[in-house]
């Protein structure tokens, strides 16, 4: 691995670790991940995309699902609608609509493509309500997070040269002046 692969290795061991010491994972929970590969090597967004940045995130990410019994799902760029590529059981499980598409580089981004390539069953929906979220280069996963998202912050505020940002979903406060919560 090259020296600049493992300190994107790091950087993302070190996110995780910030969100493990603040319990964001919960089992069970879905966790959109949204990443613009070009951003995380400093190039503007869409315009120099990387399969070898989106290995590295999809097998980080991949190992932090298995360890805290979360499903994640990999969220395209917009030339796809911003689609979410996941695996086919969760998608069923879910209730969401499978859509016709596969994702590429050109359409997709190449973290969901590589998703599209390695995970077990992968599927391709329209539009999920994750419980939680991480957006590496300003990939816009707000529409993909449960209302109400809530911002999440970290001490890890980058992953490469990308801004991360991660928020999570609490139920809506609803009633007025008089409700209790």
């Amino acid at each position: 691995m090259s020296e600049e692969f493992a300190r994107l290795k790091n950087d993302i061991d070190a996110l995780i670790e910030n969100l493990t010491d603040a319990d964001f994972f919960v089992p069970g929970e879905d966790i959109v991940i949204g990443c613009s590969t070009s951003e995380v090597i400093g190039h503007h967004i869409g315009k120099q995309s990387s399969m070898e940045v989106a290995e590295v995130i999809f097998e980080t990410f991949s190992e932090m699902a298995e360890k805290f019994d979360v499903n994640i799902m990999f969220q395209g760029c917009e030339h796809i609608n911003r689609a979410v590529t996941m695996e086919q059981k969760v998608a069923k499980k879910r209730g969401y609509e499978i859509v016709n598409v596969v994702p590429h580089r050109g359409a997709g981004g190449s973290l969901s493509e590589y998703a599209y390539q390695h995970l077990g069953e992968p599927v391709v929906v329209e539009h999920v309500t994750a419980d939680r979220g991480i957006d590496i280069g300003q990939t816009l996963i707000g529409m993909h997070v449960r209302h109400v998202a809530v911002p999440f912050r970290t001490e890890q505020k980058t992953v490469g040269r990308a801004n991360v940002t991660i928020a999570f979903s609490r139920p809506k406060l609803i009633g007025g002046p008089r409700a209790h919560y």
